[in-house]
């Protein structure tokens, strides 16, 4: 593990799914909201599909003892969902987004107990132990019949490594 490969390591555990273990599925393969679950923003995102991207704002090094440190990510997931619904109704794709951002924090959220998504982390929103959803004003998404868009901000720690 480096902090080169955090993103990746935590887009895989968004798109982990085991139906035993009570955590819900992201992807629409697996009866999940999201057609695309993917590590970075592309040059060119697909254009009316339900997307959940996967992007690191902050790396910090936190030095947890004379020879121990540990990075810390700021994760942000941006969410672009369509604003249309085959009812023409304005309000379905909206409460459709807050369900699918209520999924996405449940998985954050991660196993009772343990914290680390599946052992790729020391631990996930949990220091600080807060989770942030911003919404962008849907007014002209919906005027324009283009996308609702939101962002989830959390922190994951790494494992210590020595340095």
């Amino acid at each position: 593990m480096s902090s080169a490969d955090a993103v990746a390591r935590e887009t895989a555990w968004l798109c982990a799914f085991d139906p035993t273990d009570g955590l819900p599925a992201l992807l629409a393969a697996q009866d999940g909201p999201f057609e695309v679950v993917q590590a970075y923003l592309p040059r060119t995102p697909v254009q009316r599909r339900r997307q959940l991207y996967v992007m690191r704002r902050r790396l910090q090094e936190v030095r947890t003892a004379h020879v121990r440190r540990m990075a810390r990510y700021n994760f942000e997931l941006l969410i672009v969902w369509p604003a249309s619904s085959p009812s023409g109704s304005a309000e379905a794709p909206q409460q459709a987004l807050d369900s699918a951002v209520d999924l996405v924090l449940q998985r954050v959220g991660g196993l009772m107990l343990d914290k680390t998504h599946g052992g790729r982390f020391l631990s996930v929103a949990e220091d600080p132990g807060e989770v942030t959803v911003v919404f962008a004003d849907p007014e002209p998404s919906l005027r324009g019949n283009a996308d609702l868009t939101c962002t989830i901000s959390y922190s994951a720690d790494d494992i210590e490594i020595n340095g």
